[in-house]
This record gives C-alpha cells, sequence and structure tokens, in this order.
C-alpha cells in the first residue's frame, strides 16, 4: 500500500464548520422566507387493479389509488411536475386552494389551461398563503377523478399548534367511488346518446370498499387504535355523484375543521359530507381495550329523483390490547359492533348538521364576512332539457341537462384563463351571464311547461375586491335535488340556507355576519337556497360548478372572471413558459 494523505484536525474541523454552514445557510434563508419548497412529481400511468372479484386497468398516479398524499406547511411553495403517460388528457385540481395570483395552477381543463396530452409535462407551481388544514387533489377533467385523486394536507406553520387537543396521530380517510366499467368510455358514451350514465358498483374508504361487497373481505380499510388516545381523521369526500354519511359504531365524533377551516367543535355520532368537502374529526378512543371491533360505514345521503348506488362502505377500527400476546389476540373472536346511519333521504339530519358549522372566529382565526356588499346575483340551480347537437344520437332528439340561471355551460375548445388573459375572449366566451333568471317561476313549486334550457360559454365579470352576494337556489324541474356547489380560488361565508323559495325581503334577516361556515363547497338544499359572501380579491378566471359529477358533466357550471386591481400585487402574471397548449 502506498503512503496516504492524512488531514489535520484544524483541517477536518474547518471542513465540517464549512459543511454546517451550507447545511444551515439555505434553511436560514428560507426561514426569512417563511416557507419551504416543496417538489413531487406525479407521473400519471396505467394500472392493473383488482376489486370486487374482477381486474381493470385504471389510470393512477405513480400508480397508486388513492393517489400519493401531499404533505406542507402553511405559507410553503409547491412545485409539482406532472408527466403524462397515458393517452388521455390530463389536469389536476388542487381543491380548495385558494391560488392567490397562480391561477394558471388551479387546473380545471378549459377554464385555466388546456390539458396535459399524452406525453406532455405541466409543472403546477403555486404558495399555499393563509391557508392550512385538509383537502385534496383530484383530475379535472371528464371522469378521469374516479381514479385520479388524493389527500393535500397543509400542517400550521412550525411551532404553531392546533386550536385543538394536539392528536395521538393524524389518518387521512378519503371516500372514493369505484365503477366496474371504464368511466371514460362509459361517460362518453352517455354523453352521446343522452343517457343517464351508470351507477356506480361500490363506494371505497382508502381505495378499499371493505367486506359488505364481494370478494372484498381482504380489501377493507384498518385503523389500528391505541385506548385513551385522541385521533385526527381528515375526512375526505372524493366521490364522483355521491353525498355520504359517515359513523364509527358505539364512538363519538368531534368536528373541529371543515373545508381547511377550524370550526367551533361539536360533537357528533355520524358526519355528513358532500363530493368536494373535506371536514376533520378527532375520535377519543375508549380508556380500555374494548373485546370487541367497531365498523366505520359511509353510505349516501341522496335527495333527488334518480336512483342512485344504494351500498355501504365500510372499514374497521381495531384496538391494539397491550396486555393480551398477538398470537392470542389473533385466535380472539371479537364482537363487530354497527354504527346506525340516518336514512338515505334524512333532510332533516343534513339540514341540523350544516348548520352546526360555524367559524371558530377568534382573535387568532377570524371570519372576515364581508359586511357591505358591491354585487348581488340570484342563481337557480338544477335540471332541465336542452336540444342534442348533430353529433349526438338522442331519442326525440333532446336530453336531460344540467343549468345555473337557466344557461347549460357549454365548455370551450381553448382555456378561458389564457383568452382573458390575453383579451382574445372573441369566440371564446361572452360576458352576458344573467345576474338573476330571465324567467321568474315557482323555482320549488310546480315547474314551468317549458323546461328547455339555453347554452353557451357565458362567465360573470367582477372587478377586483368586489364583494358578492350571492343566492343559491334549488328549482324542482325533473326534481329537487341537493347540490354541492364548489367556488374555485375562493373561500366564501354561508351565511343563511332555509327551503322553498327565497325571499328577498325577509330572509336577510337570519343571515350569519358574525360566525358563518367559511367553505370552498357548500350543499344548495334540496328544494331550498343557501346564501354566500365572497370577496373577490383574487385576480383570474374561476370556475364554479356542481361537485356531482354528471351534473358538471351535464352543463351545471359557470365562470367567474375577476379583473385586476391597479397594485402590482393585484395582478395575475402572465402564464408560465410550460402551459399546455390546446
Amino acid at each position: 500500500m502506498g503512503s496516504r494523505f492524512l488531514p489535520s484536525p484544524a483541517f477536518l474541523r474547518a471542513i465540517f464548520l464549512a459543511s454546517i454552514a451550507l447545511w444551515i445557510l439555505p434553511e436560514l434563508v428560507l426561514a426569512k422566507h417563511a416557507g419551504t419548497t416543496r417538489h413531487y412529481k406525479f407521473d400519471i400511468k396505467l394500472q392493473n387493479v383488482t376489486r370486487l372479484c374482477q381486474t381493470k386497468s385504471i389510470v393512477t398516479v405513480n400508480g397508486q389509488i388513492p393517489g400519493p398524499r401531499i404533505i406542507a406547511r402553511e405559507g410553503d411553495r409547491l412545485v409539482i411536475k406532472v408527466v403524462n403517460h397515458v393517452q388521455h388528457n390530463i389536469t389536476i385540481h388542487w381543491h380548495g386552494v385558494r391560488q392567490l395570483r397562480s391561477g394558471w395552477a388551479d387546473g380545471p381543463a378549459y377554464i385555466t389551461q388546456c390539458p396535459i396530452q399524452s406525453g406532455q409535462v405541466y409543472v403546477y407551481n403555486f404558495t399555499l398563503t393563509g391557508q392550512r388544514g385538509t383537502l385534496f387533489w383530484h383530475a379535472h377533467i371528464s371522469w378521469l377523478r374516479a381514479t385520479l385523486y388524493g389527500p393535500l394536507v397543509i400542517l400550521p406553520k412550525r411551532h404553531a399548534s392546533y386550536p385543538f387537543p394536539q392528536p395521538e396521530k393524524e389518518v387521512p380517510i378519503i371516500f372514493g367511488e369505484w365503477w366496474k366499467v371504464d368511466t371514460e368510455k362509459m361517460i362518453n358514451q352517455a354523453m352521446n346518446t343522452g343517457s343517464a350514465p351508470n351507477l356506480s358498483d361500490a363506494f371505497t374508504i382508502n381505495g378499499l370498499p371493505g367486506p359488505l361487497y364481494n370478494c372484498s373481505a381482504k380489501d377493507t380499510f384498518k385503523l389500528k387504535v391505541k385506548p385513551g388516545k385522541t385521533y385526527l381523521l381528515r375526512l375526505i369526500n372524493a366521490a364522483l355523484n355521491d353525498e355520504l354519511f359517515f359513523s364509527i359504531a358505539n364512538h363519538t365524533l368531534t368536528v373541529v375543521e371543515a373545508d381547511a377551516v377550524y370550526v367551533k367543535p361539536f360533537k357528533t355520532h355520524t358526519v355528513l359530507i358532500t363530493p368536494g368537502q373535506t371536514t376533520n374529526v378527532l375520535l377519543r378512543t375508549k380508556s380500555k381495550s374494548p373485546n370487541a371491533t367497531f365498523l366505520m360505514a359511509a353510505r349516501p345521503y341522496a335527495t333527488g329523483p334518480a336512483t342512485f348506488d344504494n351500498t355501504t362502505a365500510t372499514g374497521l377500527l381495531e384496538y391494539e390490547n397491550p396486555s393480551v400476546s398477538k398470537a392470542k389476540n389473533k385466535n380472539k373472536k371479537l364482537q363487530l359492533l354497527k354504527p346506525v346511519l340516518p336514512q338515505f333521504n334524512d333532510t332533516s339530519f343534513a339540514t341540523k348538521f350544516s348548520n352546526k358549522i360555524r367559524s371558530l372566529n377568534s382573535a387568532k382565526f377570524p371570519a372576515k364576512v364581508p359586511k357591505t356588499v358591491d354585487r348581488r346575483f340570484f342563481f337557480t340551480v338544477g335540471l332541465g332539457i336542452i336540444q342534442c347537437s348533430q353529433n349526438q344520437t338522442c331519442p326525440n332528439n333532446t336530453m336531460v341537462a344540467a343549468s345555473i340561471n337557466n344557461v347549460s355551460f357549454v365548455q370551450p375548445s381553448t382555456a378561458l384563463l389564457q383568452a382573458h388573459f390575453f383579451n382574445k375572449s372573441k369566440g371564446v366566451y361572452t360576458t352576458d351571464f344573467p345576474a338573476n333568471p330571465l324567467v321568474k317561476f315557482n323555482y320549488t313549486g310546480n315547474p314551468p311547461n317549458n323546461i328547455m334550457m339555453n347554452t353557451g360559454t357565458k362567465v360573470v365579470v367582477l372587478p377586483f375586491n368586489a364583494s358578492v352576494e350571492l343566492v343559491l337556489q334549488d328549482t324542482s324541474i325533473i326534481g329537487a335535488e341537493s347540490h354541492p356547489l364548489h367556488l374555485h380560488g375562493f373561500n366564501f361565508f354561508v351565511l343563511a340556507q332555509g327551503f322553498g323559495n327565497f325571499d328577498p325581503k325577509k330572509d336577510p334577516a337570519k343571515f350569519n355576519l358574525v360566525d358563518p361556515a367559511e367553505r370552498n363547497t357548500i350543499g344548495v338544499p334540496s328544494g331550498g337556497w343557501v346564501a354566500i359572501r365572497f370577496l373577490a380579491d383574487n385576480p383570474g378566471v374561476w370556475f364554479m360548478h356542481c361537485h356531482l359529477e354528471v351534473h358538471t358533466s351535464w352543463g351545471l357550471k359557470m365562470a367567474w372572471v375577476v379583473q385586476d386591481g391597479k397594485g402590482p400585487k393585484q395582478k395575475l402574471p402572465p402564464p408560465p413558459s410550460d402551459l399546455p397548449k390546446c
């Protein structure tokens, strides 16, 4: 062996200190800017998955269902590279993220971006400003969100605590919906023939249907808990077409957050959660390990005239018993206790539950309800019929569709945000979306004789920072139904809700302007109305639609164009260079 160079202790110490400095400096720089940049890569690819006794090829992120969990802190920047390896066009929406001045990253196809085509890449780049809690991400094109979805967890800033007891563990529970058929072929066929799409075959909890379905005992989500502990369950409804009741046998849940906004805590045995909503609940386990396993169950709240998937997804809550050996634990037959869920059409429960959700409205987490109103809108939401196009093969040349203020939205072939930003709206959209129904009728009474709807790509233009009050009114045309309405780019305050027709003279007296729920998705009551307010402080084009996918496909959607303000921080920056082209 030849001679070796042996560094002196002083040299080693200098190298060590230099490396420490290199390691700490970026941390200090980041700390100064308050947030960390977190990088994720989403490979969109096909994966064979077996559920309900059969295997099918599904579109996934990184081969997973649900997709990967995104975890960040308030103030962090997310840089998510999406690579499309499948034949379908793809976009991803970061549901509930405000996207302040980053509308190019919002994700709805043909609204804020053209889709990512096969073989293409797009990097979603945005900062999580002033938000903490549970949100989620999902595909926002056609029905691909049936399998493309996952949790987005925003933790409080470092050293900031929750306004409730620190949990032992945090567990995302994401509800999904499963079809045996290829959902893309199914919805395309339904849209071509003007028929209703197939009902789903199962609901899932974290991708697993549970033992009440054929061949699914092994496909069951199990939550293992210790006695006498508090667990934070992050509930997310990523199902396509069903509001869900959720309960755990013999356990009480404490609701502490809704749509990533802290709420006044309240106890309940059952949670109601619409597609697009998230709810954080605390689960306090029993003080001693009971001789039982507890079923958790999710099944639909359904109010409409149509049939629905009347099945139940289940999972298991299992207690660890430290005093019993594992072998003994395995052989021990434990009693299985089942929860009692409300009836599928229990609107009374739904209303009471919704009304319990109130903003925390503390000094640290105030409810900044707009006290004055610049623009008032009254939108009817519901079903009707439209004329079929020449490409469709509909019986009677008409099909059931859905609309807002009798306008069934026609998806453009280029993205609205680009058309707006580059002043090229001509031939893409018009700015004459009606602020009120053009024809007034008894909205929740006997429907009018003419239920034909108009079609068009119409938007509402709002000046920057306008405070908006919007009443959403369900109609009884074809049938009254609860519609979970989701607004992109903003949270809104839920001032009041009621049944029948909204009365502009009497009902505003009921508005809660002190501690209303602050949400991004709200169920318009079946045969009723809900009043909301929001501040248009985010320049861009923002989609608003029913989060029941079938109604979105049928046209229950519109967009708000929020103009730039005067200051530099009030303008939408130009698009990123890799924004996909149509």
